[in-house]
């Protein structure tokens, strides 16, 4: 009878974690989040021999267990078995030889903990490409805990690792040759936070000690860890503070310990064996970090990046488009006509094809996003933004996330975890949708079009526009964030610390395992508000529907053009025009159509109508939704094939009750500031409430957004009929 253990694989970002974790489960880990958290959990199965079943579980990369960031948080709770996570029974550390000595502080963190632990240890080859050998039974002896080098990509390494985890598991033996030194004053500060650690935690003088020393690198009270105990947190203040008054940094003194004993002893396990030569990461960092030319490369490769996701989506999305209309198609041949029809092929098809026609831009985006991580150019573009960043009170690493929402504001909020203090996540997350995503690209193109027709007014004009959208929305985003970082967020920016990892080829199957993953998530977390709240405003414009007499009035029309006009064109131009009155009619008196005219005191200091304000309330579900909407205000056909061009010249062509014409310049312009700023996403606040347990926070971030929208759209179009402008 076989027996289960659980495994822990932890390890610094870029060491090879996922890499090895991958090969250990033959790919087949399966995906959820940890309990009662959304931070992803990854658990695969490895057997070893016919009696032993190891359950790994890969737990997020992070440089230490003192916990600031949510991976950071999950990755002590994991390694240390804390609420609401088991002890594990082992814990293989994975460890970056080319990065030795940074990897080691976590490695002495874990041994601390009194877990039974095992070193996998990674890069070897490009440490000796370096200049560089490590001598791993001389580590082994030093740590006082077996240590395997493998090399995950060609399985070199692998039989190894399971036969010495497996005999670790057996001999549950956990002593470690590494005991923290620490001096007599905070020897006394840690016996004194060790006190209020909670029984549950653990026991045993040595663990309690180890999480009093995390406990003071760790909890802050404004911090996430202000759910820990009441006296605990009072201690750690208590301590710190007098500390100070000594004079004394206890972070300072707890990191410096464990570095002094790397540095002492790494001689003993780490050699030189040649004099070090340049390295082809020393020669790219030289340009792709310089601060001008460095900056300008990364420009053009976003630029190719998002050029890339319009080329190369666009196929994809014009199939899915196809794909939809087709089963739209046979689910209205295949039913009777009546309500259920319209539901399910306008409510459900078409929301699940509103769902289904972000997939290719998202899958794209994450894929390169990917292909940047494993690279290592990640942590080069996070380096070359800190610069800019800092200006606005945040760090670099907050514009990995901001840049993703250039796609969409969904993965992005969720790309905020990666963020260490809880501060910079809330800031951040309010920010990111102000980022132009590509919800509002089918805006911008109908309004951009409408202004401007292709093949009229001067060359570029239609994209220098586009660009000038994206330029305003990431200067606004900006600006905002030093607003709101000096006032609602106010603190001190956390300083950027982090290693540059080196270039290397990217692992394709984890790229296309994240990318798959991150678009699933996507799915799972927005798909379903878009589908809920697209289904909601066709009930909104669908219903009360018409009266019988209203019914009656156009069924005898249509039979007068039955039977009065010959011309079989003229007949069908004719019924196309009274089908169209008709839905318009339908629109105006629908609860959709009562409440734009009810709202449109609102919206007219803004230039805009009722059935602007109609597209705006659709859009509340989904930006996209606005240009479907617009067509059914203006009685379009839907299944036109011609139904954008068509939209765009009737655009063109609505005006005013004193018969001037509605979408002029200063109109469109107001228009699309609103649509720059405004919060018209549901599933972003669906998920902004799930990351931040509340309702007080994307309440917050709905208000802000909406009145910022509003005052810049009324600053637009008052300020330019003000300057004569129309």
């Amino acid at each position: 009878m076989s027996r289960s253990y659980r495994v822990v694989v932890a390890g610094n970002p870029n060491a090879g974690k996922s890499t090895l974790f991958n090969r250990l489960t033959g790919q087949r880990a399966r995906v959820g989040n940890y309990p009662g958290i959304t931070v992803e959990l990854h658990e695969g199965r490895l057997p070893i021999g016919d009696t032993m079943v190891v359950d790994l579980v890969d737990i997020p990369g992070a440089y230490s267990l003192a916990a600031r960031s949510g991976e950071e948080q999950i990755a002590m709770q994991a390694v240390a078995g804390l609420v609401p996570l088991s002890r594990p029974d082992a814990v293989l550390l994975v460890v970056d030889a080319t990065q030795l000595r940074r990897n080691l502080y976590l490695a002495l963190q874990v041994l601390e903990l009194g877990v039974p632990v095992v070193v996998a240890l990674t890069m070897i080859d490009r440490l000796h490409e370096s200049g560089q050998s490590v001598d791993a039974e001389a580590l082994s002896r030093e740590l006082g805990v077996p240590v395997v080098e493998v090399h995950a990509p060609r399985g070199k390494g692998l039989q190894k690792l399971r036969e010495v985890l497996a005999l670790r598991l057996t001999t549950k033996d956990s002593d470690a040759a590494w005991n923290f030194p620490g001096s007599a004053s905070l020897q006394e500060d840690v016996n004194a936070v060790a006190d209020q650690i909670p029984q549950d935690w653990g026991e045993g003088a040595s663990r309690r000690q180890a999480l009093a020393r995390w406990a003071l690198l760790s909890i802050e009270e404004s911090e996430d860890f202000a759910t820990s105990p009441h006296a605990l947190r009072t201690t750690v203040e208590a301590r710190r503070v007098d500390a100070a008054r000594q004079g004394r940094d206890l972070e300072q003194e707890i990191i410096q310990t464990r570095y002094s004993w790397i540095d002492e002893r790494s001689a003993s396990f780490l050699q030189e064996v040649a004099r070090r030569k340049t390295s082809m990461t020393d020669r790219l960092d030289r340009v792709l970090l310089h601060p001008g030319w460095g900056f300008l490369l990364f420009l053009g490769l976003m630029a190719l990046v998002f050029q890339s996701l319009f080329a190369w989506a666009d196929p994809m999305i014009g199939g899915i488009e196809t794909g939809v209309g087709v089963v739209a198609g046979l689910a209205e041949s295949a039913l009777p006509a009546g309500i259920l029809r319209d539901f399910l092929v306008e409510g459900v098809i078409g929301g699940v094809g509103g769902v289904l026609v972000f997939f290719p831009q998202i899958l794209l985006l994450f894929f390169f996003l990917g292909l940047m991580e494993d690279t290592g150019y990640m942590a080069r573009i996070v380096y070359l933004m800190d610069r800019l960043m800092k200006w606005v009170g945040l760090q670099g690493r907050a514009f990995v996330p901001m840049l993703s929402g250039f796609a969409c504001a969904v993965p992005a909020i969720l790309a905020t975890r990666t963020l260490e203090r809880r501060r910079d996540r809330m800031l951040t997350m309010m920010v990111i949708p102000l980022m132009t995503c590509s919800a509002r690209l089918p805006v911008y193109g109908l309004l951009i079009a409408a202004l401007y027709p292709p093949g009229q007014g001067k060359p570029f004009t239609q994209g220098m526009m586009m660009v000038g959208m994206y330029l305003f929305s990431t200067v606004v985003a900006l600006g905002v964030t030093a607003v709101l970082g000096k006032t609602v967020f106010r603190g001190p920016r956390a300083p950027l610390l982090m290693e540059m990892p080196p270039y290397r080829f990217p692992h394709l199957t984890s790229v296309l395992r994240m990318m798959w993953e991150k678009t699933w998530l996507f799915a799972r977390e927005a798909g379903t508000v878009i589908l809920v709240c697209t289904i909601v405003m066709w009930v909104l414009l669908s219903f009360p529907g018409s009266d019988p007499e209203s019914t009656a009035r156009y069924a005898a029309e249509r039979d007068r053009i039955e039977s009065t006009v010959s011309s079989e064109q003229e007949r069908a131009d004719q019924l196309s025009l009274l089908d169209q009155q008709e839905s318009g009619e339908l629109l105006r008196n629908s609860y959709g159509g009562r409440l734009g005219r009810f709202l449109e005191p609102v919206f007219e200091p803004l230039g805009f109508d009722w059935k602007i304000g109609v597209g705006l309330i659709g859009a509340f579900a989904a930006r996209e939704v606005f240009v479907s909407t617009m067509a059914v205000v203006y009685g379009l056909a839907e299944d036109s094939d011609e139904e954008s061009s068509a939209l765009r010249d009737r655009v063109r062509s609505q005006t005013r009750a004193d018969g001037s014409a509605l979408y002029t310049p200063l109109v469109c312009f107001s228009l699309m500031v609103f649509f720059a700023l405004s919060c018209q996403c549901m599933s972003t606040l669906a998920v902004l409430k799930r990351e931040t347990g509340t309702y007080r926070w994307p309440a917050f971030l709905f208000v802000y957004m909406t009145v910022l929208a509003w005052g810049a759209s009324f600053a637009v179009f008052q300020g330019g009929r003000w300057i004569g402008l129309s």
